[in-house]
Parts: C-alpha cells; sequence; structure tokens
C-alpha cells in the first residue's frame, strides 16, 4: 500500500515538472528542412523517366565474327545474331553496302578485339559474340597466338593404364536351419589333461 502510493506521488511530480517545462520543448521542424538532403540521398527510390522512342539502332544486332590482320589491310567479318544470312566482309580499304571500319583494337585475349564501324555518319563498337565463344565445340582449335609473342606448349600426358576388373566375390548361401539327421561336429579341446 505504501509502495503505491509512493508510486502515484512520484508519477505527480513528474507530470508536474514535465508540464512546468512545456514551454522549454523546441517546436517541430518542418519537412521542408530536410527536402534538399532527401533529393540528393543515395538510397532513394528511382523514378521513371519517359525517354522518347528509340531509333532501331543499325549494328543492334550485329556482332563481329571474325577479325584477321593482313599486310593489304585489316579484314573484319561482320555478322548479325538475328539474320544467320546477313554477312559483311569488311577492310580497312574499303566498305561495303555503307559499312566501312573506322578503328580497330586488336587484343591478345581470344574475343576480345573491339572494332568501332561506321554506317551513314553513325557509329558503333562491335566485339565478338561472347555467347558463341562461351560454347566449347570440339575439334576447333583457338586461333594461334600473334608472331611477337612466346607460345609455350606442353607435351600430352601418358595415358592412365587400366586394369581388368575383377569379378565380384560371391559367398556362398549360410542355411538358416541345417539338415535334419547331420550330427553336429565335435571341437577338439584345447587341453586334454583337464
Amino acid at each position: 500500500m505504501i509502495i503505491k502510493s509512493i508510486a502515484i506521488w512520484m508519477s505527480i511530480l513528474l507530470a508536474g515538472a514535465i508540464w512546468a517545462r512545456a514551454d522549454e520543448i523546441p517546436a517541430r521542424f518542418n519537412l521542408d528542412r530536410y527536402q534538399a538532403m532527401m533529393d540528393r540521398s543515395p538510397f532513394a527510390v528511382a523514378t521513371a523517366v519517359a525517354l522518347p522512342a528509340a531509333t532501331p539502332d543499325f549494328a543492334k544486332d550485329l556482332y563481329v565474327a571474325n577479325a584477321a590482320k593482313s599486310s593489304d589491310g585489316d579484314m573484319v567479318t561482320l555478322a548479325s545474331s538475328t539474320d544467320k544470312n546477313f554477312k559483311k566482309y569488311l577492310s580497312t580499304k574499303q566498305a561495303e553496302d555503307g559499312y566501312s571500319i573506322a578503328n580497330i583494337e586488336w587484343s591478345d585475349r581470344v574475343g576480345a578485339t573491339k572494332v568501332t564501324i561506321s554506317k551513314d555518319g553513325k557509329f558503333a563498337t562491335l566485339t565478338f559474340n561472347q555467347a558463341l565463344l562461351s560454347q566449347s565445340t570440339p575439334g576447333v582449335q583457338p586461333p594461334p597466338a600473334p608472331s611477337n609473342s612466346v607460345q609455350t606448349t606442353f607435351p600430352k600426358p601418358a595415358p592412365i593404364p587400366s586394369l581388368p576388373t575383377p569379378p565380384p566375390r560371391v559367398r556362398g548361401v549360410i542355411q538358416r536351419n541345417p539338415a535334419e539327421g547331420v550330427a553336429p561336429v565335435p571341437r577338439p579341446l584345447d587341453n586334454p589333461d583337464n
């Protein structure tokens, strides 16, 4: 009972202290104060921006099928991932059907060469079709390394000899109940003196 009355008096005193200091509590800030921070927040949800209708890109489905260096000029074969009959054979000396080579960035890595082509004043940078490069085709060797690099060849490992598999070991059938009339075999005694 005493504890209950003390708790009531304490709550009354606390409420009085808070009410007396109500004028000292600062006013709440407007949300506009934080607007600049919310506009630049890296955690904000991106809103979709309406883009104008895209014009068809002349090199949208094109990729580099082959690229070669030659004393007569560099040569590139263009192919399309949607039209299997599309092939354009370009060289640095001549264009074909409006397609021409603007630049070639050669790479020693297979499939990393980039070719910049142009058509009607528009430019596009093409690479090899990575989906086709990742497919392993048996019997196809990678292209030879450029002549200025050192190529190391390793001998093929010797085949591992295989031994014939032995036949499985088969155990005879042990009967659960031996045939009746068969006398048990007596066991010899270990020590006949006992």
